[in-house]
């Protein structure tokens, strides 16, 4: 039996803990846990957009994201400050700036460093091994497990109870620090799912770079895939300058078109927490999801 026919049949037996609970715009279905066979069990909510319910053949893009509990709700948030990425993208919407997108939240686990470290970036096999970590760690680097999750469990999950449009141009993948590195990793590793990743305030140093090194190496193709990177000034985003130029410089040494196919920005004074993404959060949306 294929994982992908355990998760649905484990989740039909977990029916009981999930959830829908009204959102101010758009509606959330909590999963609460996630079953898989292939990493620990997690929370995952996925955020259906306003009109979702009353449009009944409409079908809409996939925004897979990391650190879940940090993107709907203040109580939840690691500051108490969360994305708010709901909130923006009904805006958007609205205003007509972007296309209404279903939204994935995918919550992190004590494993998160060996869960986000791109694994094929470097020799090490354990967080403890690693030079630039934020604090010492002692996890299995398994971030190759953890993207077969999302690709082999979790999307055809999402694909096969919702409404989206499953195809690579219209599934997106987003995250911040660590989030930001296995945004990118996934996007390279699994170049026919995602057609774009947002990488907010990339912990670029961990590893001494090697992510750098390893991405520039295996970029997919600029005219099919779209790569958004940003951070700021403050805080742990004041050492990702060095690193963020020689990522760019390997951009644009592989035909990626600033603007069209990459966009890299710098926020001077923005610091390294979800109230900072918070406050650009427009700026990636626009850029994957603008019509």
């Amino acid at each position: 039996m294929t994982s992908r026919v355990c998760l649905a049949l484990v989740v039909m037996m977990f029916a009981a803990c999930t959830f829908a609970s009204a959102q101010s715009a758009g509606r959330m279905v909590s999963y609460k846990p996630l079953p898989s066979s292939l990493v620990d069990s997690r929370e995952v909510d996925i955020w259906l957009p306003p009109g979702y319910d009353q449009e009944k053949t409409a079908r809409y893009p996939v925004l897979y994201m990391h650190d879940g509990q940090n993107l709907f709700d203040s109580r939840l948030s690691y500051t108490g400050v969360p994305w708010g990425v709901d909130a923006a993208i009904a805006r958007l919407a609205a205003q007509e700036k972007i296309r209404a997108a279903i939204v994935v939240g995918i919550w992190n686990t004590p494993k998160r460093f060996g869960e986000y470290m791109p694994q094929k970036a470097v020799s090490a096999r354990n967080t403890s091994e690693l030079q630039g970590i934020p604090f010492p760690t002692h996890d299995e680097i398994i971030s190759d497990q953890y993207l077969k999750f999302i690709v082999q469990d979790l999307k055809p999950f999402v694909d096969a109870n919702y409404r989206t449009l499953a195809d690579r141009a219209n599934t997106f993948i987003m995250g911040s620090s660590m989030g930001g590195l296995i945004s990118a990793y996934a996007e390279i590793e699994y170049p026919d799912v995602f057609g774009g990743a947002a990488c907010l305030s990339t912990h670029w140093p961990i590893g001494d770079g090697a992510s750098v090194v390893y991405f520039a190496a295996h970029l997919p193709d600029p005219k099919t895939h779209k790569f958004y990177f940003d951070h700021g000034t403050a805080t742990l985003d004041a050492q990702y300058t060095p690193f963020q130029q020689k990522m760019d410089e390997a951009m644009k040494s592989k035909g990626y078109i600033a603007g069209q196919s990459w966009l890299s920005r710098v926020f001077k004074g923005a610091d390294h927490s979800e109230r900072s993404w918070n406050a650009r959060i427009d700026v990636p949306l626009e850029f994957l999801l603008g019509k």
